[in-house]
């Protein structure tokens, strides 16, 4: 029988939804009084933790509270005095914890691990406290990260020796950190330092000290040796400060852009280990075919997470045009429902600015975009006016070209571009001087996976966002900074090489000596010899230097064996011009590239008497020492040969129903300045493994020996080498390295010379940020052990992670 239900009157029950959209939420607020109780019971006032003791300083700064602009505590001002008491401590430490079996370290940070998840709600109510974050991100996503970095790298500690030989720490690391994720890039840094064998000195941000000197407390709970941990607080001079010592042996940095640069500035030709994790202004790809509904939500947790406070945040919407309308009208209505609120109340979804500079700096951007012409919208409700809060903010109109959408705002500020093509996608991301992260959003996996390897920069997630793990590496390119954070990647940056030999520096030439004859002997004149001036090797051609002029090579004897061309800034423009050109050699196989690699072998053998005897006509060595090098150089164009199609990436076993792969990456166009001893054997060691990972490069071969070099490319020409993939310029080696430095179309440097030459090179790079490995100790090139492997493929590639959910 049938029923029928009465149409609903005035008087007539809600309905389940009907009672649900009316529902509001109510606050939620996390208790916080076990928090607030820590910090009166050190009378709100914090020193420094240097070898295993609490040190005051001699001067505080008060730490404020983002929610309510109220003073949380007083903390103390490191000192260049309390930077060296805290190194010494880390210096005296070091030989006993380097000493320890790797299980007995492993031991220790397993315990740090373990201390974290027990006092986990503490440390997550004292990180919203002092950043301003919302509870439910520090309770859900940072605290946990923290603990399984801990854990991840407890792994690594127990495994170094068999997964990482002929490798050692660095020694003493400095460690300065930034104020968004305060807890979670400690962990970052000091997890892999410690599995490493290094001890630290680490430096918060001034904003938000707290929870590093809370994690100071735990390291006191569980009994690490005293010195090697250390906690120095204070503002950008005591960074400075920790940079500058010459007692520490690497420096880690995550900040700006602005500050990498000066510290790479500070640290050139110290010798000291780098790593910079910088800024970005990360694009976020939708293309047509994209779940909408899972994009809105993808774009509320790249942008609006941690109030946009994000290195790698998703500041930039790229959407292609025939969905741009309907994306937009999904996303305004989204942010009609964000809650911003005390970052204390588990139901709000962005918490409050870390600082009013900052606050001012995103208000300041925000105007510039709309004085610049583009289209500002903000919810209708009004953010909290005690503490600092700033709206989620969406921008659109805007132009590539904008000061917002080339500046990192570091703020909850969205701004919107379309696009018609992949390949228009691809050039809008890429339109930024940084490299860090980059999201893209497609139904078709073929797609995603064709562009995502196109993007410049350091990490991709298809379909997802902030996706972060201790087994899976974080970093980026270009001036997002270098280096990796997390996964085996990220330990190297911990190591060093254990060098077997120091290679024998060659005597200084006289140029004044002659050689001397014999005024009664009759000689007899004979015709001249056919001149033969080699020139520079630019594009697959001989090509002479723009200067016009040449320059003498003489052997050690002080006798003239020849002439090279003397190069210049033009000649190194024009190099590395044609190298930009050579990108196909990226795209090649690594099997094509090997087979390449192992013809030049093959005609450099069918000459290796003529090699060898030019190379014992410029030293002075006995023939049988060419022999010797041209040998060994066909050998180590056979490793590489061999590498070139093995040297692949990895599977990450990140916690995710997906997977994440480690992929290498060619850096790009990289400047190669080579050492004097092994004039061929040094040139071959450092060009083939750039080569065979699918780089192209511009070499300074050795300023001493040149011929070895100016011969190779007669070899080159005929060994089907692309044209701009091996390009040669003779000529002063530092004024040509520090041209290749300040070019901004040279990715990389490699200098083998002078502690001078390389400081040069170190300083100009910071121009661009472009990665450096310099050397000026020596190595003997000779020995495989120091002359060739893992670690010339590991500094020839740039590991990309791309995060591949999957299921439905």
């Amino acid at each position: 029988m049938a029923t029928t239900t009465p149409p609903a009157g005035p008087s007539a029950t809600p309905s389940v939804r009907e009672l649900y959209d009316a529902m509001s939420y109510g606050p939620a607020p996390e208790g916080d009084a076990p928090v607030r109780e820590w910090i009166a019971r050190h009378d709100g006032t914090f020193g420094h933790y240097i070898g295993g003791q609490w040190v005051a300083g001699s001067s505080t700064f008060d730490v404020l509270e983002p929610a309510t602009g109220k003073a949380l505590a007083q903390v103390a001002q490191g000192t260049v005095a309390d930077v060296d008491v805290a190194v010494a401590a880390a210096r005296a430490a070091l030989p006993a914890w380097q000493a320890l079996d790797d299980h007995a370290r492993a031991r220790w940070i397993y315990a740090l691990a373990r201390g974290i998840q027990k006092h986990a709600r503490h440390f997550a109510v004292l990180e919203t406290i002092d950043n301003g974050k919302p509870i439910r991100e520090t309770r859900d996503i940072d605290i946990p990260l923290v603990a399984r970095h801990f854990y991840h790298h407890a792994g690594w500690a127990q495994l170094l020796s068999s997964e990482f030989p002929n490798h050692h720490a660095h020694g003493v690391v400095g460690q300065v950190i930034p104020w968004n994720f305060p807890l979670l890039m400690l962990a970052w840094k000091v997890a892999p330092a410690l599995a490493a064998g290094n001890t630290i000195v680490l430096k918060p941000a001034e904003y938000t000290p707290l929870t590093a000197i809370r994690f100071a407390e735990l390291v006191h709970e569980v009994g690490l040796p005293p010195g090697v941990f250390n906690l120095v607080t204070g503002d950008g001079s005591t960074g400075a400060a920790i940079v500058a010592h010459d007692g520490i042996d690497k420096i880690a940095f995550t900040g700006s852009t602005e500050v990498g640069r000066a510290i790479r500035v500070a640290t050139a030709g110290s010798g000291k280990g780098l790593s910079l994790e910088l800024g970005g202004k990360s694009p976020f790809i939708v293309f047509e075919d994209a779940d909408l509904d899972s994009v809105v939500e993808g774009v509320v947790d790249a942008i609006w997470f941690n109030q946009g406070q994000v290195c790698c945040a998703g500041s930039r919407l790229l959407v292609q045009e025939g969905v741009a309308d309907r994306l937009l009208a999904k996303l305004r209505d989204r942010m009609e429902r964000l809650r911003v609120g005390s970052p204390l109340d588990k139901s709000v979804d962005m918490g409050a600015i870390v600082a009013p500079v900052q606050l001012e700096r995103i208000r300041a951007l925000c105007q510039q975009g709309i004085d610049e012409g583009a289209t500002c919208w903000q919810p209708s409700w009004a953010e909290p006016k005690d503490g600092w809060f700033h709206p989620p903010t969406l921008f659109t109109d805007v132009a590539p070209s904008a000061t917002i959408a080339q500046v990192e705002i570091f703020g909850p500020v969205l701004v919107s571009m379309t696009f018609r093509t992949p390949e228009e996608a691809v050039a809008l991301a890429n339109n930024t001087p940084f490299g860090l992260a980059a999201s893209v959003w497609s139904e078709n996996i073929n797609l995603a996976l064709d562009v995502a390897p196109k993007l410049k920069c350091g990490v991709v997630w298809i379909n997802s966002t902030n996706l972060f793990d201790a087994s899976a590496g974080f970093g980026g390119y270009r001036e997002s900074g270098f280096g990796r954070e997390g996964g085996r990647e990220g330990l190297w940056e911990y190591l060093t090489p254990i060098k077997a030999h120091e290679a024998v520096p060659l005597p200084v030439i006289d140029a004044t000596a002659h050689v001397d004859t014999d005024e009664d002997t009759v000689h007899v004149a004979a015709l001249p010899a056919i001149d033969r001036t080699p020139k520079l090797f630019i594009g697959g051609k001989q090509a002479r230097p723009d200067s016009g002029y040449s320059l003498t090579v003489r052997a050690l004897s002080g006798r003239a064996v020849g002439e090279v061309g003397e190069g210049n800034r033009k000649d190194i423009r024009n190099a590395v011009e044609a190298a930009q050109a050579a990108g196909g050699w990226a795209k090649l196989s690594g099997h094509q590239r090997a087979q390449i690699l192992y013809y030049i072998a093959e005609n450099l053998s069918v000459r290796a008497d003529e090699f060898a005897q030019r190379i014992a006509s410029m030293t002075g060595d006995a023939i049988v020492a060419g022999q010797v090098e041209v040998n060994a150089t066909i050998s180590r164009l056979f490793t590489y040969a061999a590498w070139a199609d093995k040297h692949d990436g990895a599977v990450h076993d990140v916690p995710l129903r997906g997977v994440a792969l480690a992929m290498h990456e060619p850096i790009g166009v990289v400047g190669v300045a080579c050492p004097d001893p092994y004039p061929l054997l040094g040139l071959v060691s450092l060009v083939a493994p750039l080569v065979a990972t699918g780089n192209r490069v511009v070499v300074v071969p050795s300023a001493r020996f040149p011929l070895a070099a100016t011969d190779f490319y007669s070899v080159l020409e005929t060994s089907d080498l692309p044209a701009g993939v091996i390009n040669i310029v003779t000529g002063q080696r530092d004024a040509l390295a520090r041209t290749l430095a300040d070019h901004d179309d040279v990715d990389a440097v490699w200098y083998f010379g002078s502690r001078v030459g390389a400081t040069a090179v170190e300083k100009a790079s910071a121009a661009n940020l472009k990665r450096t490995w310099t050397e000026w100790t020596g190595r003997e090139w000779l020995d495989p052990r120091a002359g060739e492997g893992r670690e010339f493929l590991r500094r020839a590639v740039q590991v990309k992670n791309i995060w591949i959910p999957y299921g439905e």
